[in-house]
């Protein structure tokens, strides 16, 4: 059993690393230089923001606005143009906040990103989530629940709205509520009334990770099938997409990413905003597991498709950010 109630537990990298002999003046007087002129240095701009830990972004920020009395995101936004842009503007946000800056873009453009919402509730921790809602409210003075609430409808809206709560229970274990569970989830997949597909939310939405793990193999033994085919079979539309994200982060959060990827890249002719959004989110989490995943499942390099598909700067600060190796090339 002991195998099994931690088999579920991944080791996983990132690809940025805090710069050894970091020097926040020194870097902020090389990004003042690059943003004067007629065009910006936006070589220099990568070898520097990709090159350094978020922390040491923010202290680079610090020390731009002490020393030039102006805002960098400001002056960046001011001085780049197009997904490039986008790349080294988002590197400058702390993760909650550019968390918040993804939803709010999510539900206040013409129409809601439904699979922004996904992919950023269905795969944070509970402190992930705190730490974003109380940047949304500062970014904002808006309450993330609330915004959710009024652009979402129905078993999908309950579903992200327990989701947004980061109520998941942490580190917890029941083999024998597990096996309860999973015949709640088979029940669930064959009855789809509205009172089941509360009933299945909630699993998914409060069990820990590794209590999840345990339903997810009894569900199996259970049922003679995989927990995405059996939700794929049974529901449809965003509320499947978010239950079968959230299993899939369950089971291997980076694979679920490099799932998303690959579709971004090659099912939505190169999804830019969702590119740009994963890479940097997980780019000190486990971007570099991602990769292998991404490598094993598909055949190519995540490093090989982005330089297949993008272009300029703009391709060099993804695959910057990438960090790809020699046999990526």
């Amino acid at each position: 059993m002991i195998s099994l109630m931690f088999s579920w537990i991944q080791f996983v990298q990132g690809t940025i690393f805090p710069a050894p002999n970091f020097n926040p003046m020194m870097d902020a007087q090389v990004i003042d230089g690059a943003l004067q002129g007629f065009e910006c240095n936006k070589d220099l701009l990568i070898d520097i923001l990709t090159q350094r830990s978020n922390a040491q972004r923010q202290m680079i920020a610090g020390t731009y606005q002490s020393m030039y009395g102006r805002d960098l995101i400001a002056d960046l936004k001011e001085q780049l143009s197009s997904h490039f842009k986008e790349v080294m503007v988002g590197l400058m946000y702390p993760p909650p906040s550019y968390d918040a800056h993804e939803l709010w873009h999510a539900m206040k453009g013409a129409g809601t990103d439904e699979n922004c919402l996904i992919e950023i509730l269905a795969s944070r921790t509970n402190g992930e989530i705190f730490q974003m809602r109380e940047a949304y409210c500062l970014q904002y003075s808006n309450n993330l629940q609330e915004d959710i609430y009024s652009e979402t409808s129905g078993h999908f809206r309950d579903t992200l709205m327990n989701l947004v709560q980061g109520n998941r229970e942490e580190g917890y274990t029941d083999p024998a509520m597990a096996a309860q569970d999973a015949m709640v989830l088979w029940e669930a997949c064959q009855q789809k009334t509205g009172e089941h597909k509360t009933m299945l939310q909630m699993i998914l939405c409060n069990k820990s990770y590794p209590q999840l793990w345990l339903i997810f193999q009894e569900f199996q033994t259970i049922s003679g099938q995989d927990l995405v085919d059996t939700i794929s079979d049974c529901y449809d539309g965003y509320f499947q997409e978010l239950l079968i994200a959230i299993v899939r982060c369950v089971q291997d959060k980076p694979s679920y990413f490099a799932y998303k990827l690959y579709r971004a890249i090659h099912d939505f002719g190169f999804h830019n905003k969702t590119v740009i959004r994963i890479l940097i989110a997980r780019s000190e989490i486990d971007l570099m597991t991602i990769r292998k995943r991404y490598k094993e499942r598909f055949g190519k390099s995540l490093f090989h498709d982005i330089k297949s598909f993008a272009s300029g700067h703009y391709k060099k600060a993804l695959l910057a950010i990438c960090a790809g190796d020699v046999e990526d090339y």
